[in-house]
């Protein structure tokens, strides 16, 4: 019965993990709640927002910039609608969707108005069948999960080989006690397995999305908690990110006093059914005319940076940025008065006449009547926050679709490094090589396009960075997409909250380094676990290969081993998964653990048996005083690679080395616990025994990783 230990702390440690992995779900669908996806759906001729898993066919559906359509339909009315299908078939360009079109699930809108009816909702979507089949959906990759996996692989052929052997090894050296071969089996074969270490790694990345949940950060996959410990670049949108997204008119520039520039502004606001953020402001301070009514119009789109609208005798209206509708030398006045204004930190609009309506590119000869001077709101937290990244060495790169100067005058006020060397992210080089190049050494990022900020994320990629995007918009999702880690604002677009691995709910920026500090906390933990379980596996399979070859009786029982596992291995690991750590993650995890575990291991399984083989015959002790020189041995081994993978060394840290030595004290004094472990007091001669196998088996323990620890620190440099 006491053999069968082992057993009870797996289910007490399962228990524990069902426990805290509830808790996490629990947490996780209580968020997931807020941030669900809602459909606008018109009902009984009234437009209301429902959860999408309520959609049933022929619902119709609106659309609106930034939404992601949520249910294959067909188009029914349209106002110059465009919807953006990259994410779910390549094409680089967005769609024109006309009445009778047909509009796909998963992809996004970009521009303008619209109502779709509903053809096939649920898992009959075409991006939920897309997803079932894996052709274009993929879990992320996860390094631990891919070491962890090769490590069982490794565990489950060593034990198909070695059971067998040890097996007849011990009914060979025991021939006349069945019972005690098995026992003996069991105890070696179980030793090679490391128990608790996928367990640990679950509770520990279940404990890590709890917190992130308290932070209002809703994690969509789990995976996305290693990979906030890797990354290298941050790139940040500066809209909804560095500032909070609210636009208010600072000033206006009038150039044509004739024009009627309060009434223009006011109609080309109310013209979008859907306004954006600079709209919302123009409207609120611009009243919409009653006698200007829109006969044709071209939808703002984060691509093409302007709209127009024509409003009949009232002529047509352009509104978009200068220096994309301001072309040749005799403009150049007004784009040096908006560069100046960008310079401050300040968005610039122009508001023009247009002679002839055009549908497809700016149109010519425009007649430019006023700036529209707008103010942003930056963070307040967005400097201290960047700081943070800064020193923990995390590159910061900011893209944006605004003026680079407007984007610069931004970085300067928050300290982004590199910030008075903006770079026009329309003359991007093409070659990508150049382009990584470029943004490797460069970090503000001006009038980037949705395409734009996608081909800067490969490109950092192609150097070998981890990326992280932040944003809100549209504009935003082929970026959110090609990062690494996608992480949205919980106040941005459907379409950008859905795609992205991360959703911070509050739109708290503040809370970043928060969690990139989990994120580092988890995977520096379960490198320790790592260390620790396999160490015992490969202590444990270099002493069944032994045991087995010298026709040794096994050092151990089962219940022995489970002793020497609970306090060294066991309860310290359920400490060390949930303690603080903010060491930077590196890739190379399966590497490292083997470089420290299999030295350690094979150091510990030398001493272990070299102190067994003495106290057996040299010292004619009997096989129960071996038994317990052996385990002494092993306890020192492990309490020392314990020691070696706290270190620093904290209060919290010491404490538990002193407490857990203190336990195995107690085990051995006490007559109860020492019988039940089938524990002996020794003589005097093997005391000496296990103290000099004992010593020998640490320091050879500590010289063996602070070899390998060198030799890495030295290849790394």
């Amino acid at each position: 019965m006491q053999d069968a230990l082992f057993g009870g702390v797996s289910v007490v440690n399962t228990l524990i993990g069902i426990v805290q992995e509830v808790r996490a779900k629990r947490a996780l669908d209580r968020l997931a709640v807020i941030s669900a996806p809602t459909a606008r759906v018109v009902r009984s001729g009234h437009t209301i927002d429902i959860p999408v898993a309520s959609l049933v066919l022929d619902d119709v559906l609106e659309f609106r910039p930034g939404d992601q359509v949520v249910a294959d339909g067909i188009v029914v009315t349209s106002e110059d609608l465009e919807i953006d299908e990259a994410l779910i078939s390549g094409e680089s360009e967005p769609l024109l969707k006309m009445p009778g079109d047909r509009a796909l699930s998963g992809s996004f809108v970009t521009a303008g108005h619209g109502h779709y009816r509903a053809t096939a909702v649920g898992s009959k979507a075409y991006a939920q069948k897309l997803s079932s089949a894996a052709k274009v959906f993929k879990p992320a990759h996860s390094e631990l999960s891919a070491g962890i996996n090769r490590i069982l692989r490794y565990v489950l052929w060593t034990i198909a080989v070695a059971a067998p052997v040890l097996l007849w090894s011990q009914f060979r050296a025991q021939p006349l006690f069945h019972a005690a071969a098995l026992r003996s089996t069991v105890a070696g074969v179980v030793a090679m397995v490391p128990q608790g270490l996928v367990l640990l790694t679950s509770l520990a990345l279940a404990v890590a999305v709890t917190r992130l949940g308290r932070r209002r950060a809703l994690i969509q996959e789990l995976p996305a908690v290693e990979t906030l410990a890797r990354v290298t670049t941050l790139c940040l949108d500066k809209t909804g990110t560095l500032t909070t997204g609210k636009l208010n008119i600072a000033d206006i520039e009038i150039f044509d006093a004739d024009a009627e520039i309060a009434k223009a502004l006011g109609a080309l606001a109310a013209a979008d059914p859907a306004p954006n953020a600079t709209l919302r402001a123009i409207a609120s301070k611009y009243p919409a005319p009653t006698d200007w009514k829109a006969t044709d119009k071209v939808a703002f789109s984060s691509a093409r940076k302007w709209s127009e609208v024509c409003f009949g005798d009232h002529g047509n209206w352009v509104l978009g940025a200068p220096d994309v509708l301001l072309v040749g030398d005799i403009h150049a006045d007004l784009l040096k008065r908006a560069a100046a204004h960008a310079k401050d930190g300040r968005r610039v609009l122009l508001v023009a006449h247009a002679r002839a309506f055009s549908s497809d590119k700016p149109p010519a000869d425009l007649i430019p009547a006023a700036f529209v001077i707008l103010a942003e709101e930056v963070r307040s937290n967005a400097a201290e926050t960047l700081a943070y990244f800064v020193r923990e060495g995390v590159a910061i790169k900011i893209i944006s679709g605004d003026h680079p100067e407007t984007v610069a005058a931004v970085a300067r006020q928050v300290g982004v490094p590199g910030a008075d060397d903006p770079v026009d992210a329309l003359h991007l080089p093409s070659d990508g090589a150049a382009l990584a190049t470029l943004m490797e050494a460069r970090s503000i990022f001006g009038r980037a396009t949705p395409d734009g900020k996608r081909a800067m994320i490969a490109a950092l990629q192609s150097k070998g960075q981890v990326v992280a995007m932040t944003g809100d918009g549209v504009n935003d999702v082929l970026a959110l997409k090609q990062a690494d880690i996608g992480i949205a604002m919980g106040a941005g677009s459907g379409a950008a909250r859905a795609i992205a691995q991360l959703t911070l709910l509050d739109g708290n920026f503040a809370c970043l380094p928060d969690v990139l500090a989990e994120g580092r906390r988890v995977i520096a933990n379960i490198e320790r676990l790592a260390i620790l379980f396999v160490t015992k596996t490969v202590f444990a399979a270099v002493l069944v290969g032994t045991v087995a070859a010298a026709g040794l009786v096994y050092p151990f029982l089962p219940r022995q081993l489970s002793l020497v596992g609970a306090l060294t291995i066991g309860i310290p690991a359920f400490f060390l998964s949930l303690a603080p750590n903010a060491q930077r993650a590196r890739t190379g995890f399966l590497r490292r653990v083997l470089h420290f575990a299999i030295p350690a291991g094979i150091a510990a399984a030398i001493a272990t048996l070299a102190a067994y083989s003495i106290a057996l015959y040299p010292a004619n002790g009997s096989l129960d005083e071996a038994s317990t020189v052996a385990s002494l041995v092993l306890f020192s081994c492990g309490l020392a690679n314990l020691a070696y993978l706290c270190r620093p060394f904290t209060p919290f840290r010491a404490l538990l080395l002193v407490t857990l030595a203190a336990a195995f004290a107690v085990v051995l004094i006490v007559p109860i616990s020492r019988s039940f472990f089938a524990l002996v007091v020794l003589p005097s001669n093997l005391w000496f025994t296990a103290a000099i196998s004992g010593a020998w088996a640490v320091m050879a323990v500590f010289l063996l990783l602070r070899s390998v620890t060198r030799k890495r620190a030295s290849i790394s440099r």
